[in-house]
């Protein structure tokens, strides 16, 4: 059953939304050669619990941490440890936060380098699919309008879209109904109404869509051991338009002062 959300539900998910978008530009401010991933863990979960909120991933179905991070060919679901991040990697930053009962949940994706075009290129397209996307969640439209988009710009870009995970629903639960792949057929799927509100999140591979889950149970990375790059946002779908509750305001600001992409 999908959980179609009032005007004031809406607002409370904004304030979750804004939250997840200013814990990822904290991590922006410190990411860097050299840091680790279990680091800039602690960081967020400081963070979004010092401005009341709660982690969404920390304890969802076990899973351990904040944050998800995964770097160059891990697509998602990469766990914080002891492992550092390095000079030209690409780091994906996966971020949930529940405030006053509604969660937010946001991505993005990091280069640590200048030098290498072909990431530049991946994380611009990866982007510009999750753009695409969110311009087609509109009353009216379906579900397989948002795919279609994000596929057809992904592969006349020279790219593959990952198919074993998917875009979703969120609310009051991290993972609603309903499910939004990240391809599909024009005018199928259900018709998206006022006040659904649900994550967009491409997962692009730079060489073939085929993915594996690692031994952690967790990490999913590429089998080809090609980089993937992963953009999310959370929407809601209104009356006349279109709102993105999350944002990348606040990481392009700290961004455009840095060495990071």
């Amino acid at each position: 059953m999908i959980y179609y959300k009032s005007l004031d539900e809406i607002e409370l998910m904004r304030k979750s939304s804004v939250l997840v978008s200013k814990t990822l530009s904290e991590i922006a401010k410190v990411i860097k050669p050299g840091i680790s991933t279990s680091s800039l863990d602690v960081l967020a979960e400081d963070f979004i619990r010092s401005n009341g909120g709660v982690p969404s991933f920390k304890g969802y179905r076990s899973y351990p941490y904040t944050l998800c991070i995964s770097i160059n060919d891990q697509v998602v679901h990469g766990m914080p440890g002891k492992r550092i991040i390095y000079e030209d990697d690409i780091v994906s930053v996966d971020c949930g936060a529940c405030l006053n009962g509604f969660h937010g949940d946001s991505a993005y994706t990091f280069y640590l380098g200048d030098n290498d075009k072909s990431k530049i290129q991946l994380l611009k397209t990866t982007k510009e699919c999750l753009e695409l996307g969110i311009k087609r969640a509109l009353v009216g439209m379906r579900i397989g309008d948002i795919g279609e988009a994000i596929q057809t710009h992904a592969v006349k870009e020279g790219y593959s879209v990952v198919r074993d995970l998917i875009g979703h629903g969120v609310g009051k639960k991290l993972h609603e109904k309903p499910e939004v792949p990240n391809f599909g057929k024009r005018g199928s799927g259900i018709v998206l109404r006022e006040g659904l509100t649900i994550a967009i999140e491409p997962m692009i591979n730079m060489g073939k869509k085929e993915v594996f889950t690692e031994r952690d149970n967790w990490t999913v990375s590429t089998k080809d051991g090609l980089p993937s790059a992963h953009f999310e946002h959370t929407i809601a779908i209104g009356k006349e338009s279109t709102e993105v509750l999350t944002t990348f305001k606040y990481i392009e600001e700290v961004l455009s002062n840095s060495l990071v992409y």
